[in-house]
């Protein structure tokens, strides 16, 4: 493991969640690290215009690793991380989607990674995804009350990206209807199947960097394990097929596999690290156990005022959208790309 994956973060407060968290609850179990992220991944393909946009840029699969890891950074720090980090981080993301814009081949519209709709659909399978996984391969359902305050933190998690705060589904009740709503629109493109069957194969695409062994032993059960959280229209759609006896086999075996990780903080501290040098870092001090700096708890309106821009992500997004009617916005990406990165803000390292 390189030295850049050992590195340790000192949070400045607790940034948008309180210590009690449920959402950190859910999103530290084993379960959300490949599951979770592969499980969301794959189904945000079925939006049109997001594999659209995937497969203009060509990203995935020219730095897949990459991809993965900025994924997980940005996600364990809106979460994790202090609020100066999340407020940055927030400015940085609206930056690298304001240039993932485009014709869609597809539908014959137009992308645009910054569209209210699309990042509420980006959200919310995430935040679904990794709830799913916990149930399924982790302790089980959480009771109603524990619940209702994970979708509440879903909201909160939602105001540092362009979501109207209306759409944010709030209950399981609401989930399952957001999702219903989205059925008639989903659509799997040829690029789409071909991003999904390489994401689910990810312990032998993605995270090349791992032990051989250790991903040939774990890349079926992994990406069976990811197949068995789909409903069956969803794998009609995705090209992908797998027996009920399959299902059935891979839950229990990755139950047993996930509760021991989960007994071994430290170690699954050491795996997010060698799977993602960026996010790893930034959720390995809450499974240690070390407190920030300061127990301070903010508002995402108080931390806009305070760190970064303080217009918030849908105000940004008008701007952004004025400024390409003025013909003054950067180029949409090309493929295959290779342009410089722009990072994602950090707390302070341990010196």
């Amino acid at each position: 493991m390189s030295t850049r994956t050992k590195k340790r973060y000192i949070r400045e407060d607790e940034g948008f969640f309180p210590p009690d968290s449920v959402a950190r609850k859910v999103w530290s179990y084993p379960t959300s690290a490949l599951l979770g992220f592969i499980r969301a991944v794959t189904i945000e393909h079925l939006d049109p215009d997001l594999a659209a946009s995937v497969d203009a840029s060509g990203q995935v699969l020219q730095r897949p690793g990459l991809r993965y890891d900025r994924t997980v950074q940005y996600f364990a720090t809106v979460l994790y991380g202090d609020a100066r980090t999340v407020i940055k981080s927030s400015d940085v993301l609206m930056k690298i989607h304001s240039r993932a814009r485009g014709h869609n081949p597809v539908t014959g519209g137009t992308y645009d990674s910054n569209r209210p709709s699309s990042q509420l659909w980006i959200h919310m399978t995430a935040w679904h995804s990794i709830l799913y996984v916990y149930e399924k391969f982790g302790p089980g359902p959480l009771p109603a009350d524990e619940e209702d305050r994970y979708w509440r933190e879903c909201a909160i998690a939602a105001a540092f990206q362009p979501i109207e705060p209306a759409d944010i589904p709030t209950s399981r009740a609401e989930v399952r209807e957001y999702f219903e709503a989205w059925r008639p629109h989903l659509a799997a493109s040829e690029a789409a199947q071909y991003n999904v069957d390489f994401i689910l194969d990810g312990m032998r695409t993605i995270f090349t960097t791992l032990p051989g062994w250790m991903r040939a032993v774990s890349a079926p059960v992994i990406r069976a394990g990811v197949v068995a959280t789909y409903p069956h229209w969803m794998r009609t759609m995705m090209g992908v097929r797998q027996s009920r006896l399959v299902d059935s086999g891979v839950t229990a075996v990755l139950r047993i596999a996930m509760a021991r990780l989960n007994r071994d903080p430290e170690g699954q501290a050491k795996f997010l690290q060698a799977i993602s040098p960026h996010g790893g870092p930034v959720l390995a001090p809450h499974l240690r156990g070390e407190a920030p700096e300061s127990s301070r708890v903010w508002t995402p309106a108080e931390a806009r005022q305070a760190f970064g821009d303080p217009r918030p992500p849908l105000v940004q997004y008008a701007d952004m959208l004025r400024e390409r009617e003025a013909d003054a916005a950067e180029d949409p990406y090309t493929h295959g790309h290779h342009d410089p990165l722009l990072e994602f803000a950090t707390p302070k390292a341990e010196a």
